[in-house]
């Protein structure tokens, strides 16, 4: 990720998305409209307990790809116990790339749970959206996203 700090490190994980909220207003207009509602909603990234709409330990419960050429894509993210009210679900439209690359094992959790994330314009109308999780990070290239709380469980 370009600015969103995501890392892990002999102490555990270090988040910080200081950095992409003060470039957020620089290009959140060259975002498309679903990104951009997204990426600007006021608790996405809202750090701690009982900020139920932070995207940060989510854990990734499912991927469904299209098996046409539709470009569709659709994450699923259930909710942590502890944090969430609910899951989200994130569609994605116009889907030109889409990778898992896992960094490292960490063979003591269950489930990859999200970090943080990071949605960036592509520079051609669309966006790449980049979600760091405990054992891989996943990259997305698309047309637009649509995420809705609640929309998985």
């Amino acid at each position: 990720m370009k600015y969103v700090k995501a890392v892990w490190d002999d102490g555990g994980f270090h988040v910080d998305p200081r950095g992409y909220l003060e470039e957020l207003p620089e290009f959140r207009d060259r975002l498309p409209v679903g990104a951009r509602e997204f990426a600007t909603d006021p608790t996405h990234y809202a750090l701690g307990y009982g900020k139920s709409r932070c995207v940060k330990d989510l854990e990734l419960s499912g991927i469904h790809v299209a098996t046409d050429k539709r470009g569709g894509l659709t994450l699923e993210f259930s909710p942590n116990q502890w944090k969430h009210d609910a899951g989200l679900r994130i569609s994605y439209s116009g889907v030109t790339h889409f990778s898992i690359d896992y960094a490292h094992a960490i063979d003591w959790m269950a489930a990859d749970t999200v970090l943080l994330d990071e949605i960036l314009p592509d520079g051609h109308g669309g966006c790449v959206h980049e979600i760091a999780l405990t054992d891989a990070s996943i990259t997305i290239r698309c047309e637009d996203l649509r995420a809705v709380w609640g929309g998985a469980e």
